[in-house]
């Protein structure tokens, strides 16, 4: 007998193992893509971006008090004007809005 006779005669006892092979190589990423065991690039990039924000809004916040003590009496409009003041970083021509947003809800409380 040959190898493929052997093949041949091994092919309707190895089939399902096959087709459920194939099946789960194609179904599998979409499934683990579906209940959150993958993480894509832009789900990643958005948490790092929501850290990167938080952290620069809690500095903000530090150094808007240092200037004013009592920033919760602030209206609105001056709030986010003194975080605009403490939220520019570094090698920065402006600060970020997202910071500025976040820095000025922190000096609400």
């Amino acid at each position: 007998m040959t190898r493929w006779e052997t093949v041949v005669s091994q092919w309707p006892a190895v089939k399902p193992l096959a087709i459920c092979l194939a099946i789960g190589l194609i179904a599998g990423p979409f499934i683990s893509n579906s209940l959150g065991w993958q993480v894509t690039s832009g789900a990643a990039n958005a948490q790092m971006r929501a850290g990167v924000v938080e952290q620069l809004a809690l500095i903000c916040e530090e150094r808007a008090r240092a200037d004013v003590k009592e920033t919760g009496k602030l209206d609105w409009d001056a709030r986010k004007d003194l975080a605009t003041k403490w939220a520019v970083t570094p090698k920065a021509d402006k600060p970020d809005t997202d910071v500025t947003y976040a820095c000025a809800r922190k000096l609400e409380v």
